[in-house]
């Protein structure tokens, strides 16, 4: 089998959309610290960590978005999601802050040569991280889904796609009709992916992108992986 990882690195500052908290990260106790247990000296070191769990590459859960008191929490959502066939479709030639149409996934689905399953991941290249990461514009100018497009990937029995920016569409308005329509039809998405160019055009693998168990979490940061049977 072969692995790749899909996952940013979470570190001080890491980028997040604005209306979440920042990552701060800094050294708890390191080596310069000398310890004893009775006549053993030793060092370790640990890290401290301030984060939302929004934080870094992370899965929303229904919770984040659906205002029913019944809606799912992080730790709510069945381990079978995160563990699913996948495939990842090229938008990465959209112009930055354009809504994706149906008609834009239909053709980039024809392209891959693949047809979606039910509770299959769908996972968008747009070209984000190469176009803006590092840059101001990263949590402001990234393309992303018209909500017909949502609606259309639900029609078709996605359980969850996946996005390289901080958000399923463009910032403001589509951005937030984005969610509540992934509220409506019961589906969620994963934001802030990596290194999905390695994946686009390679056909089908595995998907696997356990959340962390946080009690009553609105989302979690997620080890995205693909895994790849040769």
């Amino acid at each position: 089998m072969r692995f790749i990882d899909l996952s940013r690195e979470i570190y001080h500052r890491t980028p997040t959309h604005p209306s979440h908290p920042p990552v701060v990260m800094g050294v708890w106790n390191d080596h310069s610290e000398v310890k004893t247990a009775g006549e053993t000296r030793f060092t370790s070191k640990a890290l401290h960590l301030s984060l939302s769990d929004h934080a870094g590459t992370h899965i929303d859960a229904p919770c984040h978005f659906n205002p029913d008191p019944k809606a799912a929490s992080i730790d709510e959502m069945p381990l079978e999601d995160f563990y699913t066939s996948a495939f990842c479709l090229d938008l990465s030639h959209v112009p930055l802050k354009h809504e994706i149409t149906v008609a834009e996934m239909e053709t980039a689905l024809a392209a891959s040569g693949e047809s979606i399953r039910k509770r299959d991941t769908v996972l968008i290249h747009m070209g984000v991280n190469k176009r803006l990461f590092g840059t101001p514009a990263y949590t402001t100018d990234f393309p992303g889904l018209h909500v017909e497009a949502v609606h259309w990937l639900a029609d078709r029995g996605v359980a969850i796609f996946g996005v390289e920016a901080v958000s399923p569409a463009p910032q403001g308005e589509p951005n937030f009709k984005a969610h509540m329509a992934c509220a409506a039809r019961g589906i969620t998405h994963i934001e802030c992916l990596w290194n999905l160019e390695a994946v686009v055009g390679k056909g089908r693998f595995t998907f696997i992108g356990f959340p962390l168990r946080i009690r009553g979490g609105t989302a979690s940061p997620i080890r995205a992986v693909a895994m790849f049977d040769s």
